[in-house]
């Protein structure tokens, strides 16, 4: 998961082409949410929460890091799909466009190339297809 996550955040940080596989796309999201609390819990011991939130500026911080990363990583997910990056706006529909982008982050990307780039599981594959 480090490996993952890593690769997302550190190599990663504004890359909007290409293509994300649903693992690199969960691993960054569950590693995000592990370390958010972390930071919400340090916020909290070191008395540095904001009054009525549960959370304070390191937990901001963190936020701000991390903004730009997952929205790229979300739209390479989108891209392995088949979806443009601006499709990501389907989340302003209220409830029914974050079950659907929630539907396409979990749905198995294009097998094959794409007009995003090629398909990130054959890049590593031995055997590749032979067309």
């Amino acid at each position: 998961m480090i490996e993952w996550y890593k690769k997302v955040v550190f190599e990663n940080y504004a890359n909007f082409n290409g293509r994300a596989r649903r693992s690199e796309y969960w691993y960054f999201i569950l590693g995000n949410v592990i370390l958010a609390i972390a930071a919400m819990v340090l916020d909290n011991v070191l008395g540095l929460a904001i009054a009525p939130l549960p959370y304070g500026y390191i937990y901001l911080l963190f936020a701000l890091a991390t903004f730009l990363p997952g929205l790229a990583v979300a739209v390479r997910r989108l891209h392995d799909v088949g979806k443009s990056g601006w499709f990501y706006f389907i989340i302003l529909i209220p409830l029914i466009g974050a079950i659907w982008l929630l539907v396409l982050f979990c749905t198995e990307g294009d097998h094959g190339e794409n007009q995003y780039g090629p398909d990130p599981k054959r890049l590593n594959d031995p055997f590749p297809e032979t067309i």
